[in-house]
């Protein structure tokens, strides 16, 4: 099963199935931060208590868990930031979209 999402999204149908299904012994993700910002220690250990692992193919490059959760947050800010940022941006375009619309049917009656 695979699953291309952001770690920053705690709605993964795909992800949710993987984590409750114990026949699935080695989780693969590419980084640590795809397969979710923050617990990541958690979640390993609730698998290994299973028998369970999680292999990441390349690992922050940085040792400093610190830095790494710092750079978590401030990720996880951004990514709120420009997504409201881009959901204004998208009711401005359809209200405009909308406006046309009811001028132009005035315009034809």
């Amino acid at each position: 099963m695979t699953e291309i999402a952001s770690g920053l999204n705690d709605t993964r149908p795909k992800l949710t199935a993987l984590l409750c299904d114990a026949n699935i012994g080695v989780i693969v993700v590419e980084h640590r931060e795809r397969l979710t910002r923050f617990g990541f220690n958690y979640i390993i250990e609730l698998l290994a208590a299973q028998g369970r692992t999680v292999e990441v193919i390349f690992p922050n490059e940085t040792n400093d868990d610190l830095v790494a959760d710092f750079i978590a947050v401030i990720t996880s800010m951004c990514a709120r930031l420009y997504g409201r940022r881009g959901n204004k941006n998208r009711t401005e375009r359809l209200r405009q979209c909308i406006e046309k619309v009811a001028q132009d049917d005035s315009v034809q009656d």
